[in-house]
């Protein structure tokens, strides 16, 4: 008899992989690697696997985002494992790809199945993502018209590079990003000599922001913080939890310095800076409609991930949201806000409060929760539709607290649908819990196009 928990077979180990990418070894119990090489995995711990080279028998750590399972379409550069619907339209969508991009993923609809999604010319200048399900027989073969069947997937893309049948031919695999480094095992606290500091990004109320090198190799953002912005304790406290909360949609919170002031918080780089400055820019102010709805939505995404592990952003604004090279949105400083110690910060009144972004019950009563993120949530998407224009434009603070106690809401944008404003008043409904969650927002936001029509095309 085995003591239950006391013993689990771990999925990977045991498995061979082979290397993608090239990997040089940084840390001594490190295993380097060249493309193309063979490993079986010995254990596996996050994001770090134990592995045995199989030409020179050496073990040590390699990143597991650097190697796929041998034998399977792991290997392929078509293959995007454990990528959703949504995210597949935003990869195929991304600036590196053109019509006639494609990618295979699993369908999150029908486990064991999957689907292709194809980028395609769109109308009025916008292109499209099609997607088509890969439908298994009883004989084990595969097919998307059940006119032509095929004995394994590869040989589907094969057959679709030559010959249309779908929206248009196959010619290139999606741009996979680049596979970024995990970061170091057990790298939490960090020297500050460990830092190098590159570039300025900007500068904060609380801090400046620096674009850095963590050990010479990892590309990272630096926070400093101002000394006596908040306790060391304080900070250490919220950081453990923030660490925890790990999403596509959230910045990656890697390490801290706290042992000499300032307080630096290790974090994720992000190419395009905030959202807010992004919307102002050449670049920012081309965005057609469908691609700020995506914004939104990916916001909501984030979200919908810190409600549902009961945790409080307070303060969602633009300008806690940065963008990625790819426009991929991700959420920063959550939980921050909570341990700033400034009065005329925490104390809700002057410059220092976000008032416009803030619902009434937690200006009048210090009452932050997820749906008064949810009220914040609605200035965020006025400033999405608007370019990065400031909310409540031409009204003072004080205005805007005195206005919105009485029933006053930011009237619809030029150029917001309509369905779009009803969204953004739902988040601002006096009671917090007439609010809807960030979850319903998530897919309302997901399927604002999609909605009336059928998600897969259909093949005769």
């Amino acid at each position: 008899q085995i003591a239950p928990g006391l013993f689990v077979l771990q999925s990977g180990v045991g498995k061979i992989v082979i290397s993608l990418y090239p990997y040089e070894a940084v840390h001594p119990d490190d295993l380097g690697f060249k493309k193309g090489d063979k490993m079986k995995i010995l254990e596996e711990h996050g994001e770090w696997w134990k592995a045995r080279s199989l030409a020179t028998n050496k073990e040590g750590f390699i990143p597991c985002n650097y190697v796929a399972q041998t034998d399977t379409m792991e290997t392929e550069e078509w293959f995007f494992k454990g990528i959703t619907r949504k995210d597949a339209e935003r990869q195929l969508l991304a600036p590196a790809n053109k019509p006639g991009s494609y990618l295979l993923r699993e369908s999150e609809t029908s486990k064991g199945s999957y689907s292709l999604s194809i980028r395609d010319v769109g109308t009025q200048g916008t292109d499209s993502v099609k997607h088509y399900k890969i439908r298994t027989m009883d004989d084990g073969g595969y097919y998307i018209s059940p006119k032509i069947s095929f004995p394994d997937i590869a040989s589907i893309i094969k057959h679709y590079h030559k010959a249309d049948g779908l929206c248009r031919k196959l010619e290139r695999a999606c741009v996979k990003p680049k596979a970024q480094k995990p970061w170091d095992k057990d790298a939490w606290e960090i020297s500050k000599d460990s830092i190098r500091m590159v570039r300025k990004l900007g500068a904060g109320q609380f801090g400046d922001v620096w674009l850095a090198y963590y050990n010479n190799t990892t590309t990272v953002a630096v926070k400093t913080l101002k000394p006596g912005t908040m306790t060391v304790e304080a900070f250490m406290e919220e950081a453990n939890v923030m660490k925890t909360l790990q999403h596509d949609r959230l910045v990656r919170l890697y390490a801290v310095v706290t042992k000499t002031p300032p307080i630096y918080i290790i974090t994720e780089y992000m190419a395009n800076g905030s959202l807010l400055d992004f919307l102002k820019s050449d670049a920012g102010c081309r965005l057609q409609l469908p691609k700020l709805i995506d914004f939104s939505a990916q916001i909501a995404e984030g979200m919908a991930y810190i409600e549902k592990k009961n945790y409080i952003h307070r303060d969602l604004r633009a300008a806690n949201v940065l963008v990625s090279e790819s426009l991929l949105c991700k959420i920063a400083d959550f939980g921050l806000a909570r341990v700033i110690e400034d009065d005329e910060y925490s104390a809700r009144e002057g410059a220092k409060f976000p008032i416009k972004w803030t619902s009434p019950e937690a200006i009048n009563y210090g009452s932050f929760t997820i749906k008064s993120d949810m009220w914040s949530f609605g200035v965020l998407l006025f400033e999405i539709i608007t370019y990065g224009r400031a909310p409540y434009p031409g009204m003072t603070k004080v205005e805007v607290m005195s206005s919105v106690q009485r029933g006053y809401r930011m009237p619809q944008p030029d150029n917001c649908p309509a369905e779009l404003y009803e969204i953004m008043t739902s988040c601002w409904k006096h009671k917090p819990e007439d609010r809807p969650t960030f979850e319903y927002m998530q897919s309302v936001l997901d399927d604002f196009y999609t909605a009336t029509e059928g998600q897969y095309q259909q093949q005769p």
